[in-house]
């Protein structure tokens, strides 16, 4: 497993915008990183996930509105969210992979169950 430690949740007005961050322990390689979300009362939701080579995937609910990317000298994601709703308001997550599972599918990226590291979260609250 690797360390990783979210940073950037913040309390925004509707249409706002936040850059969340995730930054990783050096050590053992990540493969896949992803970003969740959870609200209370809800389940965990996939929002993006990036590989190790740049390739990226997006749920439907984020596509157009959130970017993911990463910096792998600084072993940092990102997670860049435009445009904010009160649906938004969630608990944040970054998780990555480091097993070199190869996916099921591309929406595999997006299931909780793919991860094996996972950050503590970061509070994201937008307001009406």
């Amino acid at each position: 497993q690797v360390q990783l430690v979210e940073s950037g949740g913040d309390s925004v007005q509707t249409g706002g915008s936040l850059k969340l961050s995730c930054v990783a322990s050096a050590t053992p390689a990540i493969y896949y990183a992803a970003w969740f979300r959870q609200a209370p009362g809800k389940e965990h939701e996939g929002l993006a996930a990036i590989s190790n080579t740049g390739d990226t995937i997006y749920a439907d609910s984020v596509k157009g509105r959130f970017t993911v990317s990463q910096d792998n000298a600084k072993n940092t994601f990102y997670l860049l969210m435009n445009n904010l709703e009160p649906d938004d308001s969630a608990s944040y997550y970054c998780a990555a992979d480091t097993r070199k599972t190869v996916p099921l599918s591309r929406l595999a990226l997006l299931n909780p169950s793919y991860y094996n590291s996972w950050g503590q979260g970061t509070q994201v609250t937008v307001s009406s």
